[in-house]
């Protein structure tokens, strides 16, 4: 390791203003976590191809800070009315990023910038003295050949990553690009708008009939005795679920997302014991095009219900829910303390998620002969807000699956029964 180096930074504009409602969302859940928990940062790595020199990968640093109010801004104690989080964020005009420069020493630069990622991300960050992202630049032979980064996710989600890795080559280049807009402080002064008022008022209709539709609770059996510690995560990667739910999409013309969230609908309609299954999925809220390019965080929760009818055909359940998380995405942008105050006032929202991670809408990568799955195990905690949570993988070469349940109402082994079921469903309905 070398000296760090400090980039510094200059943004267009700075200021303080209340919090988007994407910011109000994810601070909501970090109340959940102890002080400095690192569970809500985001280690990543951008690669630097070609020749540039140090300077011209640090240029490129500093033109992305200056370039994305939403890296350069602290979230911290204020009294704007009507903000229940009771936080400002404050964007920075000016200021510096210090960059630690680290030897790859023999050692691959990716993998090494991956591992080092990690290591900035294990510790919380500071919300109101820090910036919201730390870097590591890995050198090899002299040249910068990869940017290990933390994120936290009050500043970006998954999908701002990828805008951020899209933009990344011209700003190595040094290139042009349009300006950035808009910023998380137009964001919110959107969301105060009339129209933004309308907008949280629409979706909250559609929340309260969604809830109101909802059974309750999760499972009609009641819960047996759970493991320790009680709520169990395991995974499987198969690349043959993966052509399966290609194939089938093609087939009843819809995406991939819809083909894996009806099996998913399907089976939980079955283990719980009710016809209705009512999710809460986790939105991107960037199918506005005005959004797609903004770095910042913008997921919120989805509300969907389903009904399914006993030896109900799978096409049609999937053709169901496509429909209905259409209608979900377009009213999961509100603001949260209306979303709180509407549960509380109906009861418990649903405690299943579905949440779908990729980038890609399906497996560009899939071998030519795609194998059957694995199932492993991933994890195991004391407590988790959700009752059973589903999450489909960005890996692009296989599909992988997670499933997470309170092992007081799915036992470790119907876990992993379930997970080998949405193979089996998917892969014979393809097949037919």
């Amino acid at each position: 390791m070398t000296s760090p180096v400090t980039v510094e930074f200059t943004g267009a504009r700075s200021g303080d203003g209340p919090l988007t409602w994407g910011q109000r969302a994810i601070w909501r859940l970090t109340e959940w976590l102890p002080p400095g928990d690192p569970y809500f940062n985001m280690p990543w790595v951008l690669p630097v191809h070609g020749k540039p020199g140090l300077p011209a990968v640090l240029a490129a640093l500093a033109r992305l800070l200056a370039r994305h109010d939403s890296l350069r801004t602290t979230w911290i104690p204020g009294h704007l009315a009507g903000d229940p989080a009771g936080l400002v964020q404050r964007v920075a005009g000016q200021g510096g990023l210090t960059v630690e420069l680290i030897d790859a020493a023999g050692t691959r630069p990716r993998i090494l910038a991956g591992e080092i990622a990690a290591e900035l991300a294990a510790k919380g960050f500071d919300y109101a003295g820090e910036l919201p992202l730390r870097c590591a630049v890995v050198m090899d032979g002299g040249r910068p050949r990869a940017l290990a980064f933390a994120f936290t996710h009050m500043a970006v989600d998954g999908r701002a990553l990828d805008v951020i890795a899209g933009e990344w080559p011209r700003l190595l280049a040094g290139e042009p690009l349009p300006p950035a807009a808009p910023q998380p402080l137009d964001l919110a002064e959107e969301e105060r708008s009339p129209a933004g008022t309308a907008r949280c008022e629409r979706a909250m209709r559609y929340w309260r009939a969604a809830l109101e539709r909802m059974p309750r609770p999760l499972f009609a059996t009641p819960p047996g005795t759970p493991e320790e510690p009680r709520f169990v995560k395991l995974g499987m990667e198969s690349a043959a679920l993966g052509a399966a739910v290609t194939g089938l999409a093609a087939r009843w013309e819809v995406s991939t997302s819809s083909v894996l969230l009806g099996a998913y609908a399907s089976l939980l309609s079955r283990l719980t014991g009710r016809g209705t299954v009512a999710l809460q999925l986790i939105v991107g809220n960037r199918h506005d095009p005005r959004l797609a390019p903004m770095v910042a965080t913008l997921v919120q929760d989805g509300i969907f219900v389903l009904d399914v009818a006993p030896g109900q055909p799978l096409a049609d359940v999937v053709r169901a829910a496509h429909r209905g998380v259409l209608a979900a995405y377009r009213h999961a942008r509100y603001d949260p303390a209306a979303q709180r105050a509407l549960i509380e006032e109906t009861g418990a929202p649903p405690t299943a998620y579905f949440n779908d991670v990729r980038a890609a809408a399906g497996w560009p990568n899939l071998p030519r002969h795609p194998a059957p799955g694995r199932i492993f195990p991933v994890g195991a905690w004391p407590e988790v807000d959700a009752e059973v949570f589903c999450t489909v993988g960005p890996a692009t070469h296989t599909c992988r699956l997670d499933l997470l349940a309170d092992t007081a109402l799915l036992p470790r082994e119907s876990i992993e029964a379930t997970l080998g079921e949405v193979e089996t469903l998917l892969v014979a309905e393809e097949s037919t």
